[in-house]
């Protein structure tokens, strides 16, 4: 979709629809009033009213959007509210939709980010659509006063808007597509952004000592895969860097310990975590962020085969640890044991921050709406949170009681890698504490966020969400640049 800034008072194209952001206690006039007076509409948040062919408006089609309390619109409302206007007339069979914005031109590029965001579509396989649902809308137009100051505001936004359409790319596609070489390859083509790739294959990491992450794929015929990204975008490019680490299990089938049949599909998406990092870092680079960052991929499939690994071997991680596996679907807590490490012993990060579709309990515990965020560091996790908050992509701070590490002691071995269903995310949680070894850190364990099905917000179309990439993107603009 071709979005473009235009003054308020510019012609209307013919047949186009218009989305006007409207708030509660605004009073009409006309033809206006007397729509409104026959509805419920009051303008309150993600309301609307539809109205064809309005005397009196040049719109083939207006769409009065309801954004609360005009004293309460922020950027997150203007999203918000061009996104519900989006989606009340993307399949009009109209091509031109206008949202007309008041306000500043922070204001107005928020409203072209929401467009952005809700006209992501995956579509790269449907082959026999029938028309009427595919979305008509071809051209956007952000009305305002101020649109050559929005066109500039809008700029580090479309490098948002394309890192998390990144992201939904790379999460939405299918496993007989997207395995560890084919990951890792599209994240080496973000070298034309100016990030610097490398790519360590099995040899490398063998020779590394990571029999942790290693173990997890060698049931596939996919080979694993380590991506490391760097962006040093700092004016001293040798300032210590901040670190994101991403869990990417681009097909989880269990292992050994094979997963229910029933929706296994979705385990697609156990890559999230790594989509995540990808889609953080093609951010950074796309809008000059000035910090030096890092990021690091476990890239691996769980495949039950002769040659996988099996509930009661021990593994000896790159730390020198060694892991009595109790469960193979306990897996990513494996991957993300060596590729911490890896990144601490040879980044020396600021902090680190992984990102993992980790366990089914924290959707239990905290519903499809909120992450969950375990942290051995308070300004970290306050600053996540915060983050968080600013830009609506909810996360919840969760306890790491040392009691509860019990739970993962073993036997034979250092650790388990499941402590059982009680408190499954916190252990999970503490196992990978185990491999932090003191740094500031942080897990955000995204299994109940990485993936919506029905979506709940209107800027996030069913299935990949892109979660994380706008709070991490945020934190690193709010406290780690300059």
């Amino acid at each position: 979709m071709d979005i473009q800034f235009v003054a308020a008072d510019a012609a209307l194209a013919a047949n186009a629809a218009v989305a006007r952001i409207v708030f509660e206690g605004d009073t009409y006039t006309g033809p206006l009033a007397q729509a409104v007076a026959a509805s419920r509409f009051t303008g309150a948040k993600g309301q609307t009213l539809d109205i064809l062919a309005p005397q009196g408006e040049a719109a083939a089609r207006l769409v009065l959007v309801g954004a609360g309390k005009r004293d309460g619109f922020n950027a997150l409302g203007a999203e918000h509210a061009a996104a519900t206007g989006y989606n009340q007339v993307k399949l009009s069979g109209l091509t031109v939709l206008r949202v007309e914005v008041s306000g500043d031109a922070e204001l107005a590029a928020h409203a072209a980010l929401g467009l952005r965001l809700a006209g992501y579509r995956f579509d790269k396989y449907r082959t026999k659509e029938k028309a009427e649902k595919k979305p008509s809308i071809v051209k956007a137009e952000v009305a305002t006063n101020t649109a050559d100051a929005a066109l500039a505001a809008f700029g580090p936004l479309s490098a948002l808007a394309d890192g998390i359409s990144f992201t939904r790319d790379l999460v939405s596609e299918p496993p007989n597509v997207l395995f560890p070489a084919e990951f890792a390859a599209r994240v080496k083509a973000l070298e034309s952004l100016g990030l610097e790739v490398e790519i360590l294959g099995e040899p490398e990491m063998t020779e590394l000592g990571m029999g942790s992450l290693l173990a997890v794929g060698q049931g596939s015929i996919r080979e694993s895969r380590l991506a490391i990204i760097k962006w040093y975008g700092a004016d001293d490019k040798s300032a210590q860097p901040v670190a994101f680490v991403g869990k990417g299990v681009c097909f989880d089938t269990g292992g050994i310990s094979i997963k229910p049949a029933e929706n296994m599909e979705d385990m697609k998406w156990d890559m999230g975590g790594a989509g995540a990092v990808s889609g953080l870092m093609h951010t950074l680079a796309g809008r000059k962020a000035k910090v030096n960052a890092i990021g690091i991929l476990g890239l691996v499939e769980n495949m039950p085969d002769g040659n996988a690994y099996r509930p009661g071997d021990v593994l000896t991680s790159m730390s020198g640890q060694t892991i009595e596996v109790v469960n193979t679907d306990a897996e990513g807590r494996l991957v993300l044991a060596d590729a911490l490490w890896y990144c601490q012993d040879r980044f020396k990060p600021k902090f680190m921050v992984d990102l993992a579709t980790l366990t089914g309990a924290i959707i239990i515990a905290l519903g499809n709406d909120y992450a969950g965020c375990f942290s051995n560091n308070d300004e970290l996790s306050a600053n996540l949170l915060a983050a968080a908050t600013a830009e609506n992509e909810g996360l919840w701070r969760m306890p790491l009681p040392e009691a509860y590490n019990k739970q993962i002691d073993s036997m034979i071995a250092d650790m388990k890698n499941t402590g059982g269903r009680p408190g499954g995310s916190i252990t999970a949680a503490l196992f990978l504490q185990r491999y932090v070894n003191g740094l500031p850190w942080a897990h955000l364990d995204i299994a109940s966020t990485a993936w919506s099905k029905p979506s709940s917000a209107p800027t996030s179309p069913d299935g990949a969400t892109g979660y994380g990439v706008r709070l991490l993107n945020r934190m690193v603009q709010d406290r780690y640049e300059g």
